[in-house]
Formats: structure tokens, sequence, C-alpha cells
């Protein structure tokens, strides 16, 4: 079977009402840096899932709220109801001095243990993951719950699986894998046919109108240029299957054929599918998300999401969907200067930690790297030999070098985020520390965080690898929208800013899961449009 064509393994009638009653299965979708603004500008072009979704509870003002707006941490909100500092996941890596390995940054879905384990050569673990996910409280409540992670990274399937899934499947590089048992045959039919597309060439996808005017060719160093792609790859080319249409396809036909086959939402008691859709995260590190790449990617996802709903329809399940992003995204500052914003720019390579480690290090007469971090804004270490004095003198100088330069915005340390109290009220007012102290974990941050000034691209050289990125404490990578659909639910907006981590009350409110009181740092989201109040049903 043609990748292509995979949408026909979706593609069936629609079906009868859902009840009243509590839902029967429990639809969670993360679209992968799928960002507030993305859904407000292509809304009006939507006519497949994702217009069924603004027909009913629509929340286009939900954060991300915390200041490490990556994949890992961003998932592991979604259906944990937690900030990062208590989900204990702070970034997709950080620094662990104490493994004894040579590598010292650490993946947040690894386990370290592992002998010969690396952040790029790893077993996919939930070993930093502190806190039980939707799917596991489920479980926990009545043991004939089923829970399900479908997804284009292992970090999402992890961070909104939890602890305990029945299955869990992602995509490895060349295939869908991961565990379960039995193991569906839907793994090989998708991965079979995902083969099969993957050994020939990939001719471009038609430009729909809608696309035509994003469709501009942007210089970058090296002769690169992006913005004007159609999802053309040669036969074997991996990386550009990924971040293409044909991705999210291939996961939602995965997804979709599973349900089938556990028959999930059939049973005796609530199941949950969760379902991370990651193409439009490559898409935007690949090409930004202004050109025609995103526009033709969205377009797609949107069809796609129809066809998966269209054949949950025929089941006759009763089920409720939430779908929202991980984080959000920015678009290459090559395309924005030219739209004006002339503060757009790359980071300096000079903030790199290698670099001003080296430059600490000279001043002060240390040796070894002094810091230590994978970027030169987020959490930043510094090298355990420094001790007494000489640590003292090092953060000190850090902390000025980093405080002074005109890319960053502020500088936190840890002990200055230890002592901050807890942020609280509406995500769209919280300061800078509010944002980083929601992503503070007192053992896994750095001995300081940096961020950086609006519109600064942490990536230095886009002349090889990634052009975009995301990870700021700004509205651009935090706001993403939350969409909540059941049929038969009457729609409506709230325009008031809420969290992700208000999607797992939410949820759990809806099929009678009970949350003490503070146990989770969100809170319910009443979906009646009327009197009625989802949050408080009727005994």
């Amino acid at each position: 079977m043609k990748l292509p064509r995979i949408a026909a393994l979706l593609a069936l009638p629609l079906a009868a009402a859902a009840s009243a009653a509590p839902p029967k299965l429990i639809v969670a979708i993360s679209v992968d840096q799928f960002s507030g603004d993305l859904f407000t500008q292509y809304r009006q072009y939507f006519t497949g899932g994702l217009k069924r979704l603004t027909q009913g509870a629509v929340f286009p003002m939900g954060y991300q709220s915390h200041n490490a707006t990556e994949t890992c941490p961003g998932h592991s909100t979604i259906l944990t109801g937690d900030h990062p500092a208590r989900t204990g996941i702070i970034a997709n890596n950080w620094v662990d001095q104490s493994v004894s390995r040579a590598d010292k940054s650490v993946y947040c879905s690894e386990d370290p243990s592992v002998p010969g384990s690396s952040s790029s050569n790893y077993t996919v673990s939930t070993h930093y993951l502190r806190v039980p996910a939707l799917g596991d409280r489920m479980k926990r409540a009545d043991p004939r719950s089923r829970s399900v992670a479908v997804a284009g990274k292992d970090r999402a399937a992890i961070m909104m699986g939890g602890f305990g899934p029945d299955q869990r499947w992602y995509w490895t590089g060349k295939a869908f894998d991961g565990t379960g048992a039995p193991r569906p045959a839907a793994v090989a039919t998708v991965n079979a046919s995902v083969a099969e597309s993957l050994a020939r060439p990939r001719a471009a996808m038609d430009l729909p109108s809608v696309c035509a005017p994003h469709s501009r060719a942007i210089a970058l160093p090296g002769g690169k240029s992006v913005g004007t792609g159609r999802f053309a790859r040669a036969a074997g080319e991996t990386g550009k299957f990924r971040a293409s249409p044909d991705f999210d396809a291939a996961i939602l036909a995965l997804a979709a054929q599973v349900r089938d086959e556990m028959h999930l939402g059939e049973g005796p008691a609530t199941d949950l599918l969760a379902i991370g859709a990651s193409a439009t995260d490559y898409v935007g590190h690949t090409y930004g998300t202004q050109g025609s790449e995103m526009c033709i990617q969205l377009l797609a996802l949107d069809r796609a999401l129809g066809t998966l709903f269209d054949r949950l329809d025929s089941s006759g399940v009763d089920y409720v969907v939430m779908l929202t992003a991980d984080h959000g995204g920015h678009d290459l500052p090559e395309r924005i200067d030219q739209h004006g914003l002339s503060e757009a720019q790359r980071i300096d390579a000079a903030l790199a930690p290698k670099a001003m480690g080296a430059a600490i290090a000279a001043k002060l007469g240390l040796k070894g790297p002094v810091l230590l971090g994978d970027s030169g804004f987020g959490d930043l270490y510094l090298d355990r030999s420094l001790k007494g004095k000489a640590r003292q003198s090092a953060l000190a100088a850090a902390v000025s070098a980093y405080r002074g330069h005109p890319q960053v915005a502020a500088v936190f340390t840890a002990a200055e985020l230890k002592a901050a109290p807890r942020p609280s009220g509406p995500p769209d007012t919280w300061s800078l520390i509010d944002r980083a102290k929601a992503s503070f974990d007192p053992e896994r941050s750095g001995d300081f965080v940096v961020l950086l000034k609006p519109r600064v691209t942490p990536i230095a050289d886009a002349s090889a690898g990634y052009v975009a990125t995301h990870g700021s404490p700004w509205d651009y990578d935090r706001r993403v929208p939350i969409l909540f659909w059941r049929k038969g639910m009457t729609g409506f907006e709230q325009s008031l800013s809420v969290e992700t981590v208000d999607i797992m009350p939410t949820l759990a409110a809806l099929i009678g899961l009970k949350l003490a009181p503070g146990e989770v740092d969100g809170r319910c989201l009443d979906l009646d449009e009327g009197e009625g109040n989802t949050c408080s049903p009727p005994p």
C-alpha cells in the first residue's frame, strides 16, 4: 500500500450520536509546534478535522505557561496536569554531572542506568518522569481501562502515555516500534506502507491556492533556501519523510488501526488514545513557519484529522477529542526581517556555554570547561569541579556576562528561583521569573537560567541544520490552542487565557475521575456552554 494513499486506511462513513454518559474513549492529540499564531492564521481555511474541533469548546489562548517551551516539557504537562517543575521534565536535554559516562547531557526519555546509554543512543524510558499521566490514573481507578500512546517522537509517547500504557508506539528513525503485547498487526501494516513509500521517489505535492502567496524563496547562508518547498524527496530520504505531511498520515493511520484492533472505547471502562502528531514540528524547524511548506502541512493535517474522526464516527464509539500543542514556534529571522521586524536575529555564538566558559576561565585563571549546557540559553551549569570561592567567582562572572549581553532579557540563579513563590493567576500575566519558576526543579535545573530577548533565535548557524526553533518564554512559543469536541455538545469560545495543565483535570471530570485539591497544578475547565458544569457533574 502506498503511503500517499494511506488515508484510505482511515476513510469510513459517519455514525451515530454519542450518549450523555461519560465518553467511552478519550482521544488526546498533541500537534507538535502548532502555535496559537498558526491556529489563528489558518483557522479560516480548515475544512476537515480542525474545522470540526472549532465547533466544540475552543480556548484559543491556551498556554504552555512555563519557560522551557520544548517538546518534552510541553508534552509532560498535557496529560499529567502539572508544570515541568512538578513533572521533573525541565527540558529535552539537561546536564547531570553525576552520571558515570563521559556524556553528561541526559535526554528526557532515556534510562541513563542502561550500560552504554547516551543522550543520543538510549533506551526509551519513563525514568525521569515524576508524576502519573491520565492513563495511569484511569487504570488505577478501574483496571479495565486501557491506555495507548502513538506518536512520531518517543518523548511524546512517553510523556503522554505515562508509566504504564497497554501499548506505546513511536517512530525510531526508520520504522514505528515500541512496546505492547500482543503486538498489533497495525504496526507491521503501517511500517510496510512506509517502507514501500520510502523505497521510491516522492513527487512534489500540489500547491493549494491559499498557499501560493507563501511560496517565496528565503536565502540562507551556504546557498540554502527555504519557503518554496512542496515535499518532493528522493528514495530513502527518511529525514524529508519525517518533515512532511506523509509522516502525520502514517502516525494517524497507526493510531486508527490500533484503536480498531484493540476495540478501544468498546469495553466496560473508558479508554484513552494519546496521539502525538509530530510533522508540524519538523516542518517548522526545517523550513520555518511562514513558507509554502507550513501552509501545505497544516491543510494536509486538517484533512488527515478529518479522516481519522470520520473513521471513529463509523465505529459507533462515544468519544471525546482534545487537541493542543506542546509548544509554539518562531519563524526564521531572515524572513521576519523582510516583514519589517528588524530586531529578529540569530543568537550570538559567544553566548554558547563552551565559548562563554572559556572566556570566564581566561579572566579568572580557572581550568576546565567552567560552564556546561546544550545552548547559550536555558539551563546552564557550573563545572562541579569548581569549589568554594572559585565556584562563587565563576557564578558571579557568568551571571554578569550574560546579563550584560544585549540579546539577553533576564538571568535567574538557582537561589533566586528557589526563593520565588509558585506562579499563580492568568498565565498571560506571569512575569519572567514566574515562567522560569514553572520550569525549575532544584535537583535538575541549572545553576542559573538564561532567557533571551524576544525574536532572538537560538540557532547561530542555519546553513546546515535547522533554520528555526522554539524554547523561549515569549508568547509565540508559549501560546497554543486547546480544543475539545464531542458529538452533540454545544460549541463555544472562551478567549481568556488557560493552561495546558488544565487539560487533564478537565478530561478527568468528564469521566468522573476524582482529584484531591492541590493534587495537580491544573484546574478543570467547564465544557458546558450553558448553566451546567462539566467540572461538577450531578451525582
